[in-house]
């Protein structure tokens, strides 16, 4: 115990001192306070596509209506059931289009076939790629527009704020940001280094030549966690991308249960590892030496057990206060760090289980089976 307790504790150690600061709020782009909305977007268009939005694109759509003037918006309706069409349509937004949306053919994943089929009539210098969820605060695309154009990116992407206001939600949802953030460190995936690339597929700006030059999105079809291996394609063909937080995008889909989680997260969680039984094994070992060993030392260690397993917690909790400052958690929410990834390792391992007995992934009414040999 006390070998896993100090394991633990060094863990925790080199999170905190990695150079790159995975567990910084910095990289971050905020809608400016008095933003302006005369400022036109003639240059730009947003590609939402939506299955079962009904509930959602009302709010998306009225707050894309005050990003600035003729913004023209593509919404593909992806084979919806609920009257998704007809409630954007009541909008009454004059650069609205709407394509109805066909089955996906094999190999592709349906969000992006609905996203190549809304992308076949974009012409503008900027596609804004949108969830049907997220509704963006006045001042967002001209900001992200204004930093592709700066800083010379092909995507800019922000990760937009979830909803944490019930138990589950405060419990893992900051969570959820914050080992995005360990897996996929920032600093690192807005660099040059092509090893690392990272996108968050709520919000995205690019540049429409860029998507084009990497085969649109019949590139990555096939795709489960589609946002970064977007990014990856783009870093590969020699661009550069950014991903940063942000609260002036947020979504207004709501997670109350935890089984509103696990399913998030099941659907993806193997395919991040490779769909490898090693990885699946070397990340349990990891998760279990992070957040179980310094509780059980405290509990039922010796005193340098619990001593290690202290500082280890005390570490962890040091990390984890970034993200919650950030999104207005109280402090106390550090604690509870330990509990939330082991969920993560829950969700994980039912993520396998499902790829183990032929599903790849399942959302929204699709299932994805494991290819032979994958």
């Amino acid at each position: 115990m006390t070998v896993l307790a100090f394991a633990g504790l060094a863990l925790w150690a080199t999170v905190l001192l990695l150079p790159w600061r995975p567990w910084s709020t910095r990289e971050r782009l905020e809608a400016p306070p008095a933003a302006r909305t005369d400022v036109g977007l003639t240059d730009v268009t947003a590609l939402i596509p939506a299955r079962n939005e009904a509930a959602h694109i009302g709010a998306t759509l009225a707050a894309l209506a005050h990003q600035g003037p003729d913004l023209a918006i593509v919404l593909v309706d992806d084979e919806s059931d609920d009257g998704t069409a007809a409630r954007a349509r009541q909008c009454g937004l004059n650069r609205l289009r709407i394509v109805n949306g066909r089955p996906p053919p094999p190999g592709w994943s349906g969000k992006l076939w609905a996203l190549e089929q809304g992308r076949a009539g974009i012409s503008s210098e900027y596609t804004l790629l949108l969830d049907a969820d997220v509704s963006l605060d006045p001042g967002v695309v001209v900001a992200l527009r204004d930093k592709l154009r700066r800083e010379n990116y092909a995507l800019a992407s922000l990760m937009v704020e979830l909803r944490m206001r019930d138990r589950w939600e405060r419990l893992l949802l900051p969570a959820f940001i914050y080992f995005f953030k360990l897996l996929y460190p920032f600093a690192l995936a807005n660099s040059g280094m092509r090893l690392v690339a990272a996108a968050a597929g709520g919000c995205i700006l690019l540049r429409t030549s860029a998507l084009a030059a990497i085969g649109g999105f019949g590139a990555l079809r096939g795709a489960i966690i589609d946002d970064c291996t977007l990014a990856r394609r783009m870093k590969q063909q020699g661009l550069r991308t950014w991903i940063g937080l942000t609260r002036s995008a947020r979504s207004t889909r709501a997670y109350p249960r935890l089984d509103d989680v696990w399913d998030m997260v099941a659907r993806s969680a193997y395919t991040q590892l490779r769909y490898s039984s090693l990885l699946l094994a070397l990340c349990t070992v990891l998760l279990l030496t992070a957040f179980a060993a310094p509780a059980l030392a405290l509990a039922a260690g010796s005193a340098a057990a619990q001593a290690a397993g202290l500082a280890a917690i005390a570490v962890m909790a040091v990390t984890y206060l970034p993200t919650l400052r950030y999104y207005g958690i109280p402090r106390a929410w550090a604690f509870s760090l330990p509990l939330a990834g082991l969920l993560y390792l829950g969700m994980t391992w039912a993520s396998a289980w499902r790829y183990w007995h032929g599903e790849r992934s399942r959302w929204k009414g699709r299932s994805y089976a494991a290819a032979a040999g994958e």
